[in-house]
């Protein structure tokens, strides 16, 4: 029967089992059926994986940094030639429409095509005669063995902002994918190993929070990068950071979309319900709250309802589909509690989704919320699904305080015709990425995918010449010649 095999971790460059006999379901979020079983690997395996890697580092590491991007620059050949495969991984596990799996593969080859740059990005500096006679250079070196988590809702994308850069930066890596998504990691394992990186320098291992908090603790590891919700973060953070390592923990969020009274409106709320609604609502960038400026309430409401009444809600691979399935049966539990709560607390439905014809497989019909008064916890907790709420607030200055006072700041947006209440909104936003008349303002993977306040743990950003500095460490060496 399809689905019955347990999948195994790739450790030293071997296909392996688990010892860990546990596994768990892995199903279609689609249809509910199962596509898989994921191991619940734990201490050993996880030991396994790291002393693999610590066997491979020291070799990796003096191979020539233009040689190392040669594999990168070989892995991103492979990606592009099994791209529509791992669309279709994409797809199948985790529940994307194709355009957004596609979109998010690509995305993925982007941040591959920036780690093969590494040969300019791990320049140090020298300088001469820093005293008579002296001269100092400052060196970037590997740090040894880092640890990708990486969450459910970008397979492929994530793993590729990680490992690759990671690999080329001469460290060893272990990635430990959600074990919601696990065969699309599984692929990347394959094409890593195709590409010609030798055994021990990549591994990877399934499993949920015993491997996670096995990575954490154990010595062999001297990085942890990570992906995932809020408390998950805060426990990656102060766990790993406890335990000596180096860490950036990348976590939830609650972004605000700011729409002024000049806003082009057939522009702007396209751009929003994407925001919102793409993917089901299941990505940290997603638009949660919009914070309608007096007097475009009413206009904004109506164009937003009918286009969310516009979408078709159904299974992934249907090419009819504008929003997909979540994740997990407890997940849309999860967001359909929200909604009620919602509901009750006063906040009135303006529109919402038809659900779709089938019964499996699980989907949320998307709902706008109006008229939510900010104090509402549907205004301030992150809901990760096809929610959104409509606060409408007197001025620029009361949106700005609004979306200020959050306890997140990964992404917010402004719609408007007027540069100069853009350039204000843009200088006094407490948000990492901004957005002026854009929904969903994800920064290209030669800019750091930068998070504040509590979207954030840690000191360097995730992509761009952050993740460079991530993984390395700096060396100065003063020399003196008698």
């Amino acid at each position: 029967m399809a689905g019955e095999a347990v999948l195994e971790n790739y450790v030293g460059g071997v296909w392996v089992r688990a010892v860990a006999p546990e596994a768990l379901d892995v199903p279609d979020p689609s249809t509910g059926a199962r596509i898989a079983r994921v191991p619940r690997s734990g201490a050993s395996d996880v030991d396994a994986a790291v002393a693999a890697a610590r066997a491979a580092f020291p070799a990796w590491r003096d191979v020539p940094v233009a040689e190392r991007a040669r594999r990168v620059l070989a892995l991103r050949e492979l990606l592009e030639a099994h791209a529509a495969e791992l669309v279709e991984s994409v797809v199948r596990e985790n529940g994307k429409t194709a355009d957004e799996a596609r979109g998010s593969v690509r995305r993925g080859i982007e941040a591959v095509e920036f780690a093969a740059s590494a040969p300019t990005t791990m320049q140090g500096a020298f300088l001469e005669d820093v005293s008579a006679g002296v001269d100092t250079t400052l060196l970037r070196q590997p740090l040894g063995v880092v640890a990708g988590i990486t969450p459910f809702n970008f397979p492929v994308m994530i793993p590729l902002w990680m490992a690759p850069l990671a690999l080329v930066c001469g460290n060893a890596f272990v990635l430990k994918p959600s074990e919601r998504v696990p065969l699309s990691a599984a692929f990347l394992a394959r094409l890593i190993a195709a590409a010609g990186f030798p055994p021990g320098t990549f591994n990877l291992v399934h499993g949920d929070a015993a491997a996670v908090d096995a990575l954490l603790t154990h010595p062999g590891v001297d990085a942890v990068s990570f992906v995932g919700s809020a408390p998950t973060a805060r426990h990656v953070y102060a766990t790993a950071a406890a335990h000596g390592k180096r860490v950036q923990a990348l976590s939830g969020a609650k972004n605000h979309l700011i729409v002024l009274p000049d806003a082009d409106l057939e522009r702007s709320v396209p751009a929003i319900v994407s925001s919102a609604f793409g993917q089901s609502g299941e990505r940290c960038l997603a638009g949660s709250v919009v914070l309608a400026v007096d007097p475009v309430g009413d206009r904004l409401v109506e164009k937003l309802g009918e286009a969310v009444r516009a979408l078709r809600v159904g299974p992934a691979a249907d090419r009819a589909t504008a929003v997909g399935p979540v994740i997990r049966a407890d997940h849309r539990a999860r967001v359909l509690r929200w909604i009620a709560e919602g509901e009750a607390g006063g906040a009135e439905v303006a529109a919402r989704g038809a659900p779709p014809a089938t019964e499996d497989g699980y989907f949320v019909a998307p709902v706008l919320f109006d008229r939510v008064r900010p104090e509402m916890s549907i205004a301030q907790e992150e809901i990760f699904g096809p929610v959104l709420a409509v606060v409408r607030v007197p001025s620029l200055e009361e949106a700005l305080r609004l979306a200020n006072r959050s306890r997140y700041g990964n992404a917010a947006a402004i719609f408007t015709k007027d540069g100069k209440a853009a350039r204000e909104f843009a200088h006094r936003i407490e948000a990492g990425m901004v957005g002026v008349n854009v929904g969903v303002p994800a920064p290209a993977a030669y800019f750091p995918f930068v998070g504040w306040k509590g979207s954030f743990y840690g000191d360097l950003h995730a992509t761009g010449r952050d993740a460079v500095e991530f993984y390395t460490r700096k060396k100065v060496v003063t020399t003196r010649w008698f």
